[in-house]
Order: C-alpha cells, then structure tokens, then sequence
C-alpha cells in the first residue's frame, strides 16, 4: 500500500497554537487534534461528525473508565494483602505485628488515639508524648508526620460504623482508597496531556499491571510515601490543567486552589517532603530560563510551594527543619535574583546563554548562603544525617560515618536495578516511553534554543509569527522535565522510584495517544492525514491494551488466587510475654524496627524508634546500638542506663547476620565506627585494630560473672534474647572508726 500526499495541502494538521510573549501556548487542541470550539459535519469526503452531545458521551466514558479503573486498583492491593497475609483470620497482636518496622510505629498512634478517653486527651498526650523517647516530653505532631492518623481516628470515632467497620480495617482501606486517588490523577494527566480519554485508560492499565514497580502498599500500608505520594500526582494532574492554554480567570483561580491543597495534603504526610519539593521547583526554575512559562505562572507555582510549606509549618508547631529546608532558600534566591536581575531575557543567543549561566551561579550561591545562615540561626540539624547520605554516596569512596551506612547498605537506597528496566519492558511500557521521552525531549530542546534566540527586534507580526512556530506546549514540557529528574532521582536511589514509574505510565500513554507526536511521525512517512491520524491515535491504545489483557490477565489472576498466611510465632511469644509479665512503664531498648512493633502491640516506653529525623535520637540509637558491638558489659550497662532502659531485646538475626555482606551488617558499621576490625575473612583498613572485649550480644548469652552481675536473662525463644538490667550497687564509704579498726 502506497501513502500518497493530498493534491489540496492542509493548512494545520496539528493542534492550532498561538504564544503569547512569555512563550505560553493559548491555543489548544481537541481529543482529536481538532482546534477546539470547531464543530466537523458529515460531508461527502467522509469527515467525521461531531455532534453537540458527542463531547458530553466522550467526557462521562472517561470518567467512568477512570472510576472503573481505580476501583480495580484499590480492590487488587486489598486481596492481595489479604491473601499474602490472611489478614481477617489472625489476631490482634498478629495483624499488629504485620506492620512491619516504622509502619508500626505510625500505626501505634492511631490506636493510641482511638484509645484515649476522648479525642482532645489524646491529642494533648501526642503534643506531650514522654512513651516514645524514654526520658524525654516531646510533641509528636511536631516531629513527626502523623496528622493523617490523627484525622482517621477522629473520622471513625465520629462516622457511625464502629459496629461492622474494626478501626484496623477503616486505617487500611483509607491507604488502599488513596491508590485509587492515584488512580485518577494518572489518568487525568494523561487526559489533559493527549486530549484522549483512552491515554488515561492505558495510564491506568500500565500502573496496575507494574504493580511491583509502582507502588508497595499491600505490604508497608503505613509507610509515609503510600498517604503523601497520591496527593503528589494530583498535584501534578492539576499543574498540568494549570499549564493549558485559554483558561479563564475562574478556572485559573480554581486550579491554583487546587495546587495549594494537593501540595499542602503532601507536605503534611511525608517528612521528605523538602526534598520532592526542590526538584520540582528545579523544574519550574529551568521552563522559566528558557522562556517556556510566563512570569505569572512561574511566581505562582513558586508562591504555591512556598504557601503549602508554610502552612505545614504552622500545623507542626514551627517545625524548623521546615524552614531549614532547600528548597524554601531555593525559591528565596530565585525570586530575588530575578527580581535583581530584570534584564534576563534580552540579547541574542549566547547573550541570553551566558546571563543564564550568570543568574544560575548568583541563585545556587545565595541558595547555600540562606540555607547556611537559616540552619545557623535556628540550630536545625534534623536533616543533616540525609546530606551525609548523599554525600556519602556520590563520593564514591566508604565512609565510616555510622548514620550515613545504614542507609547506604540499604537496597532500598542503592542504584536502581536493571532488571526493573525489564519489567517495564516485559509490559510494553518501556518501549514508547523511551521514544516519546527523545522526541519531547528533543523538541523542548529546539523550542529552548529558538526561544533563546529570538531577536527584540521585529515587527509584532514577525514575533507572533516567530512564537507560533517555536510554541512547546508549557504542560508538556513541565510533565517532561518532572519524567526526567525524577528518572534521575530514581536511578540513583531504588526507593525513589515510586515517584518516576507512575508518571511514567501517564507520559508513555501521552505518546501512544498525542496528536501532536503521531503527526510528526505521519509527516516523515508522507501518510499525513486527518482520518489516518484519528484511526492511529484509537487503535494504537486499544490494541496495545488487547494485547495486556491477553498476556497478563491469567497472571494477574493466579496471583489474586495465591493464597499464603502470616507466621513469626516468635514474635508473637514476644509480644504476649512483655504485655503479661513486664511493668507497663517499663522501658525497652533494642533495634529501630522491633522497637516499633512492641510500642504498637504493648504500649510500652522506647529508647528509639525509626523515625530518624532527630539528632539526639540517633546519637541514642547509635548508643543503644552498642549492644552488637564488641563492648565490655560495664559499657553497655552505663550506656543503656543513661537511655533510661530497664530492657534490652537482643536479636539473632542481627547478631549473627547473614542478609549483608560484610561491611554493611549491622555489627561491622559499629566495628568501624569503634575503630575495630570487622568479624569474618576479608580485608580491614590498616588504622583498624582489635577489640579488647567479646561482642556483647553473644558473650552475654553465657552468662559469665561479669554479664551476670549487670543482666539477667528473663525471655528467650529461637529468636530473641530478653534481659533485665540490674542496678548497680554503690559501695558504701567505710566510717573513720572502721577505717582506724582496720588492721
């Protein structure tokens, strides 16, 4: 079959654009190329009619393909969990347990809130919680990210369904429902990128079936990416309505609020908030060097962040860290150096170039000199442990400093591994990511150029002309830098990810869909017309879900089917003999995650916990630590006392730990920290020298006289080791008479 160019040229077989002198496209296109606000009729030549309830039929199929889908979503992670689990058939302590490590901790104060006597007393007894941090009163709602915990607990103690709903079923199908937030906001993005509703189907299809990729809620329910990350996508979903051309005044208020409210709801339910916060202001500072976004949209986008940042400060009791962070020193220094610098956009090509490089090198220096001066002037070092990881790891030397280690022997926080590149690949995402990401890419790079390059001089015809024909649209060129940085972040550390592979289902599904990229692609072919390039943009999408449903409908199905069940008796044991036969003020030291699980499941007061941001808590940790270090059992009983422990819980699994390699067990970072060799063949530095004492956790276990006199064992099963700390006898000065009577 020949392709044969039309006799009769079109005037426009892409969208219809206009700029304005910002750079910002006006003009949009329709869900199928169409300008919008034209009506086809069926006329002889076989064009397609548009009738006026069509785009009403077309709006309600894609809101409802978008419900279907999220409801899809939200109903597989919940048989799921439930069949890795057999969550409904365990008991209390047993569902408890199954929030594993910091899940457990934030969960504890959902209980500890639906517990209290009323909802007011319990939120004084989180804003002066002394159960948490043994020997310390500190405010929860300050330090840490557990409004969404507080909001439930009110919610299921006000809504009347406290006796079918149990409180632990209403907390995990509200994280399950946030997937199907998710859901939609994907969907959306891809709609209003492609103009085609079944982008957002296909977006939808690619996260669900990348499950393993996209998301881990069915396992770490609590964890704060799985509440922060959904309110993230709808941020993006409504920056990216923001960005489209010929808004009205109402409908650019309307999506500004909404902006605010998505970047404010992610702010409150996730710590790490700052730091998602700085590439995306990345972003905007980059679309705004190269004249892709005006100057309005650029100061409200900063404004916005700024705004949901603030507000999060306030509701965190003026948590410091907050405006510690960088990316409020970030948004500062642009502002002012462009306020400063007002002649940034004039000049020719290497002019404008080299005021860029310029104004970058004026913001990055004043946004360290903030940054420096802030945290001097409020003495914030809750953050500083996250800069040494980062250092740590692009230093690519080894590095001794305890805090940093633990994160870098981590997986979670390693480089991402290949094989995730396969499974993208293995679902047919990878493939028409990776071309649109070149084209877009290399569109946005010669719309930069052009824009960069535009003389002042001219008629106003000549510039219109000139921006008409170097217009990228500003919504797409935002969702590609966010693809691309995030895909960077992603890269280089694995828990990352989950931010990039969601977007990347909705920008994959924009370039199987876009009107734009299919008819650039037709032009090279010389097959450019109207009706070929409706029946691409539909049967593309629909042929490539065809072929998803075929390959792994029986798959998503035998998984559903897979039914396994929750086992760690001894965990169990534990628990049930700390809640029975122990003091309920007792205090318990031991490692970050068990310590999470026992304050759940018993009450009982800790040492330390996971959630890290505190630099007194992780000297403690560090402290408490010393247990798997090669210590004398004097240390260790003066070190555990001054953390207030009446307790200690000794794992086997991390005293004789295998899951490691050597250098990253928990047991060698402290024998580097302490200056000793590590345990096992292998190589030491040679500044490393031998310890003087045993390693505490298995010397102890023997029950020698000088363990004895400090510890006495009172639990031990295959797995833990428990022991009482004793109080050290003072030795009573002798009187002068007993003095002068000795011989």
């Amino acid at each position: 079959m020949e392709c044969r160019r039309r006799t009769r040229p079109i005037e426009s077989d892409g969208p219809s654009v206009r700029r304005s002198t910002g750079g910002t496209v006006i003009g949009s296109e329709g869900s199928d190329g169409v300008k919008e606000g034209t009506t086809d009729t069926l006329s002889g030549s076989g064009t397609l009619v548009w009738w006026s309830w069509q785009p009403c039929v077309t709006m309600t199929t894609g809101l409802v393909m978008a419900v279907v889908l999220a409801v899809a979503q939200a109903w597989c992670v919940n048989a799921i969990h439930e069949n890795l689990l057999w969550f409904s058939q365990l008991t209390e302590v047993e569902r408890e347990i199954s929030f594993r490590t910091e899940c457990g901790l934030y969960y504890s104060y959902y209980k500890q809130m639906l517990q209290a006597p009323s909802f007011q007393e319990g939120l004084l007894e989180l804003i002066h919680d002394n159960l948490t941090e043994s020997r310390r009163t500190i405010n929860l709602l300050q330090r840490m990210n557990i409004y969404q915990e507080v909001f439930l607990s009110a919610l299921y103690r006000s809504l009347p369904i406290k006796t079918y709903l149990e409180p632990v079923y209403f907390y995990i199908y509200t994280v399950f429902s946030l997937q199907a937030v998710y859901v939609i906001a994907l969907y959306l993005t891809a709609w209003l990128l492609s103009g085609s509703w079944l982008a957002g189907a296909l977006a939808g299809v690619w996260y669900i079936l990348n499950r393993v990729d996209t998301t881990r809620v069915e396992f770490t329910i609590s964890l704060r990416e799985n509440w922060s990350l959904p309110f993230l996508a709808l941020q993006v979903a409504a920056i990216t309505c923001y960005l489209r051309p010929q808004l009205t005044s109402l409908q650019q208020k309307v999506m500004v609020w909404l902006m605010y409210v998505t970047t404010f709801c992610f702010c409150l339910t996730w710590q790490f908030n700052q730091f998602i916060l700085l590439v995306q202001a990345l972003i905007i500072y980059s679309l705004d060097c190269v004249d892709v976004l005006t100057t309005s949209q650029v100061t409200t986008l900063y404004l916005v962040q700024v705004s949901g940042l603030l507000s999060v400060w306030l509701l965190q009791f003026c948590n410091s860290m907050i405006l510690g962070s960088l990316v409020l020193s970030f948004i500062v220094a642009a502002l002012f150096v462009r306020h400063c610098q007002a002649d940034l956009k004039a000049g020719g090509l290497l002019v404008r170039l080299s005021k860029i490089l310029l104004h970058s090198v004026l913001v990055f220096l004043l946004t360290f000199i903030i940054n420096y001066l802030t945290k001097k002037a409020l003495q914030v070092r809750s953050d500083e442990h996250i800069f040494k990881f980062i250092k740590s790891k692009f230093a690519f030397r080894p590095t001794r400093d305890f805090d940093a280690s633990l994160y870098l022997c981590e997986e979670a926080f390693g480089l991402l591994p290949l094989d995730t590149l396969e499974r993208l690949a293995d679902t047919l995402l990878l493939y028409p990511y990776v071309p649109t990401l070149l084209l877009l890419s290399g569109m946005l790079g010669m719309a930069a150029l052009k824009n960069l390059s535009r003389s002042e001089g001219g008629s106003a015809e000549e510039k219109n002309a000139a921006a008409e024909a170097e217009a990228f649209r500003p919504d797409v060129a935002y969702n590609l830098l966010h693809t691309l940085l995030y895909g960077l972040v992603a890269f280089s550390t694995m828990r990352m990810k989950y931010i990039w592979t969601g977007h990347m289902c909705a920008l994959a599904a924009h370039g199987v869909c876009s009107a734009e990229l299919w008819t650039l692609l037709l032009r090279a072919l010389r097959c450019n017309s109207r009706i070929l390039l409706r029946i691409v943009r539909y049967a593309v999408p629909l042929l490539i879900i065809a072929l998803l449903y075929f390959k792994f409908w029986p798959k998503l199905m035998n998984e559903l089917s897979e039914l396994r069940e929750f086992y760690d008796p001894d965990t169990v044991e534990l628990m049930t003999w700390i809640s029975t036969k122990t003091p309920k003020q007792a205090v318990f030291a031991g490692s970050m995650q068990l310590l999470a699980g026992i304050k759940l499941c018993t009450g009982r007061v800790l040492t330390n916990h996971p959630h890290y941001e505190d630099k007194e808590l992780r000297d403690r940790t560090r402290q408490v630590y010393q247990v798997y270090a090669r210590r004398s059992p004097e240390e260790v009983h003066e070190l555990l006392r001054a953390a207030g422990a009446d307790y200690v819980v000794l794992e086997n699994s991390i005293c004789y730990e295998r899951r490691h390699r050597r250098g990253c067990r928990l047991r060698d970072l402290l024998d580097l920290a302490n200056g000793h060799i590590m345990d096992g063949p292998g190589e030491n530095d040679p500044d490393l020298g031998p310890a003087e004492h045993a390693r505490f956790c298995e010397a102890v276990q023997t029950d020698g006289a000088a363990y004895a006199a400090l510890f006495t064992r009172t639990f031990q099963n295959k797995t833990f080791h428990v022991y009482r700390l004793k109080k050290k006898r003072r030795k009573t000065p002798r009187s002068p008479s007993e003095s002068a009577a000795a011989p």
